[in-house]
This record gives C-alpha cells, structure tokens and sequence, in this order.
C-alpha cells in the first residue's frame, strides 16, 4: 500500500512519487489525536442534528456537512497542515497561479451504508483529463477507518484520466485517526460499505487549481465578516486573493480589500499579472515609449 511516516525529507519525497505513481498515498500521524479528538467532539452536535442524505450517490445512510471552518475552527489545522499543503503544492501548481479551498466537509456512514459509487472528483468540471490535476482530495479519520466500516476505496493505478486498470480490485485504506489519506481528483474512489455495528467518521477537505468553480461556494459559507477573522493565509485559500491575471477580483483590486471592513465606493482598478505578462508589457511600453516624437 502506498503509505509512509513523514519523517523529513525523503518521506516528503516518497509519499509525491506514491501519490504520482498510484493515485494516493497515506501520511501517517501528521496530526495529534488529541486535536482530532477534539474536532470530533466539536462536531457530534451538528451530526446529531444534521438529517440523512437523499440521493444514490451521497448515500441514505450517511450525513454530511460542510462550512467546517465556521462549525469547528480547529479544523484549520487540518486545512493548513504543512505535510498535507507539501503536496498539494506539488500536485496543482504548475498549472495554476494559486491554489484554492475545494470544500471542508464531514462525513458520517452509518451501519448498514452500502458502498459508494466509484467516481473520479474531476468530472465536476469536464475537463480535459490525463493533461492536469484538478484536484487533491485529503480523507481525515476521525474514528479508525476499517475495511469493515467503510473506509474509503481506491484504484492503484486509476489516476490521469482513467489512462489506470480500471478493472483492478479496489484497496480499502485503513488509517487511524491522525493520518491523512491523500488521492488524486482523478483517482477512482468511494466510500466503502459499513458492515460493522459503529458509525465511522471523517473529514474531507480539497483543493483546487485557483481558476476553477470550486465544489463549496466558499464566498457564501465564508463571507468577509466571517473570513476577516481567519489568518491571511487561510482567506486566501477560501478565495480572498486574485487568481493571476486578474481573475476573481472585486472592482478590480484583490477581494482581500473586503476584509478591512467596507471598501470605498471607488476603487482604482489595479493590474494583477504574472511575470510573464509583466515582462511582455514592459516591452510592449517600452515599443510605444520609442516610437513618440522626441521632445
């Protein structure tokens, strides 16, 4: 199985080849159990009240929730994790300027929840596939995954478009609380079905190329007076920051402006460009600067 301790360096750079070459990997105790004991215990009076899902895919037997950032602030621990956010840099930057939040949710399979229908998280946007990654899905157990309770199922090998052996047995990941189970958006997975007699819990959280629709409306579950509360770092990963050149900006500055309370009613537009586009702009100036009549 693709698994590893992160343990400096070379763990780092194993668990980027198991996620490249597999389609997943597993960080081994990369969060105390004390904090994730502690999300869970935050968390039980919105499972208790939250209904059952409706619907084939989403499952009858399960619940799920997002907004975690707002529900369980500790969540942002998870969310901003450095071993996980190693990767996930990795994965999608060298097709994006910034990456950004997907969704932030939590799960609750309950006894008798049949397995989930094998999907692939990048079909929501029908893109081109097995030219880029999307997406990075990370699967936070809040009780101990068991292939008897459901723990998630993937496809070694079923990543990059499905280019993978589709047809192969799927592996059941079993990780405890603390670990983080780490798959691909073209990976092939589902949740597995609880034949025990225990509700499993856990987390998702994902992250997306910065120019992508994101999964969880994250400008509506977070807005500015309640991301104005979160650490720079984390509202621009819930979209509080411009994705190069220009994109999702407010009267064309950076939406971090919205922040510091209510911006001006004008605002002078401002460029937000690569390098590249930096570069080529200078010259494209520097052309017309030349070609004025002297004096």
């Amino acid at each position: 199985m693709a698994t590893i301790a992160p343990r400096g360096v070379s763990a780092a750079t194993k668990a980027d080849e198991n996620l490249r070459q597999h389609g997943f990997c597993i960080l081994r105790d990369v969060e105390s159990r004390s904090r994730i004991e502690e999300i869970n215990r935050s968390l039980h009076p919105r499972f208790a009240a939250t209904p059952f899902c409706q619907g084939g895919f989403y499952g009858p037997r399960t619940k799920r929730f997002g907004g975690l950032l707002k529900r369980a602030p500790t969540v942002e621990s998870l969310v901003q994790n450095p071993a996980v956010m190693r990767l996930v840099h990795a994965i999608l930057e060298p097709w994006c300027d910034t990456v950004q939040l997907n969704l932030t949710q939590a799960l609750e399979l309950h006894p008798g929840a049949p397995a989930q229908f094998p999907h692939r998280d990048q079909d929501m946007w029908r893109g081109p596939t097995g030219e880029l990654e999307y997406l990075v899905n990370v699967m936070w157990p809040i009780s101990p995954f068991k292939a008897e309770n459901g723990a998630t199922l993937v496809w070694p090998g079923s990543h990059n478009g499905g280019q993978g052996d589709d047809g192969a047995e799927p592996v059941a990941i079993e990780a405890d609380p603390g670990s983080a189970i780490i798959f691909l958006g073209s990976t092939l997975h589902g949740a597995g079905a609880n034949r025990s007699n225990a509700v499993r819990r856990g987390i998702i959280v994902s992250y997306c190329l910065g120019w992508l629709k994101p999964y969880e409306n994250q400008w509506l579950t977070y807005p500015p007076e309640v991301a104005s509360a979160f650490d720079p770092e984390l509202a621009a990963l819930v979209g509080y920051q411009q994705h190069r050149p220009n994109l999702g900006n407010y009267d064309g500055q950076c939406p971090s402006i919205l922040l510091g309370g209510d911006p001006p009613d004008h605002l002078a537009a401002i460029d937000a460009l690569r390098p590249d586009q930096e570069g080529a702009l200078s010259e494209f100036l520097r052309q017309q600067t030349d070609q004025l009549p002297p004096g």
